[in-house]
């Protein structure tokens, strides 16, 4: 993995946030599917924060790259009985959608380490093949998060609908950019707004974006299974 991959996303990245006079948004490097030794190569060059879909291959890849000080987060959808391993193993979980997903996070987390950062996962464009709360359901799920001492509500995360048109993926964006907004307005611990992906992370953080989210990008193609 060439370094300048790594250079030229955070260059972009840079870019994109001074173009649109925001501050500059935090990097997560998706390794789904991706070997340990492809994680261990990124973090030499000083990345540290990686995201992982799958509870059962997050703890492989920890496991054995424990010692490397890296930050895991949980992206993608998490089943209620995973939610035990995941409060145990994981920094961040970006997929909170869901009521039931509260309460077992938070008993499981164990008490030696910092609370769990949550991100409440919004369905902004209503797809019926994604998982996430609609945008009316966000300040109950909130409250239910912000309510256990052992997780930190720290904001939202969504998978726009990959429209063609540039402007459909930037109008949800934007009222995703507003929807944050409002809940940091009686949260303000929720500093963390995670949407834009490999294909549309610069405009992802002209609208506002803290945290993207890129992995074809940085990684290359996703082995075949």
């Amino acid at each position: 993995m060439p370094t300048s991959q790594l250079q030229e996303i955070r260059r972009e990245m840079a870019e994109a946030a001074r173009a649109a006079g925001r501050a500059q948004a935090v990097l997560l490097a998706v390794s789904k599917t991706q070997p340990a030794s492809a994680v261990a190569a990124l973090a030499a060059q000083g990345q540290r924060a990686f995201g992982e879909n799958y509870v059962q291959e997050a703890m492989a890849k920890a496991a054995e790259l424990e010692g490397l000080g890296l930050e895991w987060h949980l992206i993608g959808h998490l089943q209620s009985n995973k939610a035990d391993i995941a409060a145990r193993l994981f920094d961040w979980v970006q997929t909170v959608d869901r009521p039931k997903l509260v309460e077992p996070l938070a008993r499981h987390r164990p008490d030696g380490r910092p609370p769990l950062n949550v991100l409440i996962q919004v369905n902004i464009d209503d797809e019926a093949s994604k998982h996430g709360c609609a945008p009316e359901q966000v300040p109950a799920l909130a409250e239910a998060v912000a309510a256990q001492p052992r997780l930190a509500l720290r904001g939202l995360m969504a998978i726009p609908a990959p429209f063609p048109e540039a402007s459909r993926r930037r109008e949800a964006f934007r009222r995703m950019r507003a929807l944050f907004d409002t809940l940091a307005t009686r949260y303000p611990q929720a500093d963390t707004l995670s949407m834009g992906m490999s294909a549309d992370f610069a405009q992802a953080i002209a609208e506002g974006a803290t945290m993207v989210r890129v992995g074809t990008a940085l990684f290359g193609s996703r082995p075949p299974h």
